[in-house]
């Protein structure tokens, strides 16, 4: 399976460029709601969130726009999402992104965020 990990014992800086390039690559913009990766504060420190590939978004799914892939990466079809954000609702780490009159957008597991990370503590991995 693919996803997006965080080297374990690596530190965020929070200064957003994985948000930033993730935002840019979905929307065009940078705006931190439009990011399928969120920097967090957990116990006074910078976490990034990332989608961990659970399904859950794919269960909640009525329309059964999200699939999952040949590489255990689950995937919205734009064109069968109903925009209704029941996927949005249910993900654990709120990291699946609805904006209002858009279909919803989630991880790729892309690597566009490991490559614009200036730490390196993003990587896309075959777990």
């Amino acid at each position: 399976m693919k996803k997006l990990t965080v080297k374990k014992g690596s530190e965020c800086m929070a200064c957003l460029a994985c948000v930033q390039a993730c935002s840019n690559a979905f929307y065009k913009e940078f705006h931190p709601d439009k990011s399928c990766i969120q920097i967090i504060e957990k116990n006074g420190a910078a976490k990034p969130m990332v989608c961990v590939q659970c399904g859950k978004c794919a269960k909640a799914c009525e329309a059964g726009a999200i699939t999952q892939n040949a590489k255990g990466v689950y995937t919205i079809n734009k064109k069968l999402c109903t925009q209704c954000g029941k996927c949005a609702e249910v993900c654990p780490f709120h990291v699946l992104v609805k904006v209002a009159d858009q279909p919803a957008s989630k991880c790729i597991a892309c690597g566009i965020c490991a490559k614009a990370c200036p730490m390196e503590i993003l990587e896309v991995v075959e777990a």
